[in-house]
């Protein structure tokens, strides 16, 4: 891991949505080839290295940063029709995109297990979901096809081996509470409330618990277009992005003020505990591809996809900067 007294010199206090100050310093290589930048923003804390880079992307050239409300579900929508031009999504449904033929890139992963099942007294291990009624916020959203990939790995069927029932995030988490439904997957600050309010037990921490916590959760993606006609202003954001990671795994409390000042997350409480719990310190020790290939693997064996991992990443990845900036980034 990078020095913290190295890293940090320089670390300047930031407004709103940026953690680093001063004179900008552009990056070895050329300008971007647009100053231009659009990034998602959907409701998860862990997506926290894309909001709190404003000034790491102006050091990198870019003068216009736009972030475009999306919802969680709706985030693969906006990647597949260039509505957003770089962002970090959760490798599942990326797989699931590929397959169906989007014309996205992914670039690199970001941070490993931030997800968290939580279930009733009568689930205790992904099995005992068999019969039981899991809440997601949407069908085809991220939420169902983790779990879709979890039972899918202890060889239950998720189109017929349990129930799932689409609610807003907070009717779902209101429903465990109630014992109404049995399951709940959430995303940060989801699993932080839940753990705060005691409702519920971990079934699965996708950060601590094998094999999840062995593969990317969140992978850097890019609209095929965009990376292929600016392939600097790519590497650039997606330096800015593992930069912006780093910040997050040294500085937790400034990453955390940082999402709260610039209107990223409401709960400072909720965003720390997150900044806490996700390894973002481990994007240099995994290898994304092998994440595209295990989720592509449960996937297939869910009926969720036809096309195999190879033929996957062959068509729909792009690791030459992620693999270059592992190298620049030496921690």
């Amino acid at each position: 891991m990078i020095g913290r007294r190295a890293f940090l010199n320089g670390l300047t206090a930031a407004g709103a949505g940026s953690l680093l100050g001063g004179r900008p310093t552009f990056a070895s290589g050329h300008s971007p080839e647009t100053t231009t930048l659009r990034i998602a923003h959907f409701p998860s804390v862990c997506a926290a290295p894309q909001y709190i880079l404003g000034d790491l992307l102006k050091a990198e050239g870019f003068t216009d940063i736009k972030y475009v409300p999306v919802t969680t579900a709706g985030l693969s929508k906006s990647l597949a029709a260039g509505d957003v031009d770089i962002s970090l999504n959760f490798v599942a449904p990326l797989v699931i995109q590929l397959d169906a033929g989007d014309p996205i890139t992914l670039l690199g992963g970001v941070h490993v297990g931030c997800y968290e099942l939580f279930g009733t007294d009568g689930v205790r291990v992904i099995r005992d979901l068999k019969g039981k009624t899991v809440a997601v916020s949407e069908l085809g959203a991220p939420q169902h096809v983790f779990v879709s990939s979890m039972v899918a790995h202890v060889g239950l069927n998720p189109r017929s081996d349990l129930r799932f029932v689409a609610h807003p995030a907070a009717e779902g988490k209101q429903l465990l509470a109630e014992g109404k439904v049995d399951a709940y997957l959430g995303f940060p600050p989801d699993p932080q409330e839940l753990r705060a309010r005691k409702v519920g037990h971990v079934v699965v921490n996708s950060a601590v618990d094998r094999p999840w916590s062995q593969y990317f959760c969140c992978i850097a993606t890019g609209h095929r277009e965009f990376v292929k006609k600016h392939p600097i202003a790519t590497k650039r954001t997606l330096r800015a992005i593992l930069k912006a990671t780093d910040i997050c795994a040294l500085e937790p409390e400034r990453a955390a003020r940082a999402l709260v000042d610039g209107g990223f997350t409401p709960r400072y409480d909720y965003a720390l505990q997150t900044m806490k719990d996700v390894p973002y310190n481990k994007w240099r020790l995994y290898d994304p591809e092998d994440s595209v290939r295990f989720y592509a693997l449960r996937l297939r064996e869910a009926g969720m996809i036809k096309s195999s991992p190879q033929r996957l990443i062959a068509q729909g990845t792009d690791w030459r900067f992620f693999n270059e900036l592992k190298k620049e980034l030496k921690g």
